[in-house]
């Protein structure tokens, strides 16, 4: 197979329909005017969960308010000739029917429901999310410290002091899955994880580092273990907080492995065999479908892995 033919993963966090265009940031009268306009859809958050209506998942839209001039709203985009927005907010759910989960919702956040969303829910959430989580951390100016303000329509943090501007960072991960001579998945758990969870390997690319090299380098200081042929899979946003997952598949060169115990608890070779029985019995789980993992797991795997659920129509 050519590059050329090379078919990729579909992932749950990179099917955006929603064009963000970027030259309505800087248009201040238009970005005020938006929120004037019924037809606009608000997108609502509290911390990092959303209002998510079920059977079949959807975002829970709504028209503008008064109060959302005054809670920083961040332009995500326009599709189909909508424009949309997201706020924060820190009123409660309870008893506010559009949090409380009427006509079977409820308060979510990506990791739960971004692989049951539509292209352009998913998009929408992904980038609100990111925003999200960056505003929290950004609040004020790594130069001199002073609170900054939020313009551009919530893209840039600019500081009133030094006159600097801020933007959100996204920071390169790779995640691979390592075979051997017998197709075997290398899997792994992680210090912090349950007993029994496991997942492919995955490392943040260090500076001056090519994606490649940190493939090979990652796998080196987890497992002991050389790979060679590796082959592009897909990338994803993976905003927990700020990364960018870039999905890879590898062979394995050995397979003794010698597991890093400051990173990792365990690791194993799994056939696919070992793996369905594992699942089955409830003594393994796997990262969630929205993960670029599960879809690698999935892959090697050839069908849908047990317990998947149906997938949401591309």
């Amino acid at each position: 197979m050519t590059a050329a033919d090379e078919t990729y993963l579909d992932l749950a966090l990179s099917r955006s329909r929603v064009d963000r265009w970027a030259s309505v940031r800087t248009d201040d009268p238009e970005l005020a005017a938006m929120l004037g306009r019924p037809a606009t859809r608000v997108l609502e958050l509290r911390g990092a969960t959303a209002p998510v209506e079920r059977d079949p998942a959807r975002l829970r839209l709504r028209a503008p308010e008064p109060e959302d001039p005054g809670r920083e709203p961040w332009f995500l985009g326009r599709h189909a000739g909508v424009d949309y927005v997201a706020v924060t907010t820190a009123r409660e759910a309870d008893g506010d029917e559009r949090g409380s989960g009427a006509a079977g919702g409820s308060w979510a956040g990506l990791r739960e429901v971004g692989a049951d969303l539509d292209d352009a829910d998913a998009g929408l959430l992904t980038a609100a999310t990111a925003l999200q989580g960056w505003h929290a951390r950004h609040g004020h100016c790594p130069r001199c410290g002073s609170a900054t303000e939020v313009v551009q329509g919530g893209w840039v943090r600019r500081c009133p002091r030094d006159g600097s501007q801020h933007h959100p960072r996204t920071d390169p991960a790779v995640i691979m899955a390592v075979t051997d001579e017998d197709d075997r998945l290398l899997l792994a758990t992680g210090l912090p994880w349950p007993e029994g969870r496991v997942s492919v390997l995955a490392g943040f690319v260090e500076a001056g580092e090519s994606l490649e090299a940190a493939v090979t380098r990652e796998v080196a200081e987890e497992v002991g273990v050389t790979v060679t042929d590796l082959r592009y899979r897909g990338n994803q946003p993976w905003p927990f907080p700020a990364s960018l997952m870039v999905g890879y598949r590898a062979r394995a060169l050995d397979t003794d492995l010698r597991v890093q115990q400051s990173e990792l608890r365990s690791a194993g070779w799994y056939s696919r065999a070992e793996l369905d029985e594992g699942i089955r019995s409830g003594r393994l789980t796997l990262p969630s479908r929205v993960s670029i993992a599960h879809r690698l797991i999935q892959e090697w795997y050839g069908a849908a892995l047990p317990g998947d659920g149906p997938a949401v129509p591309r």
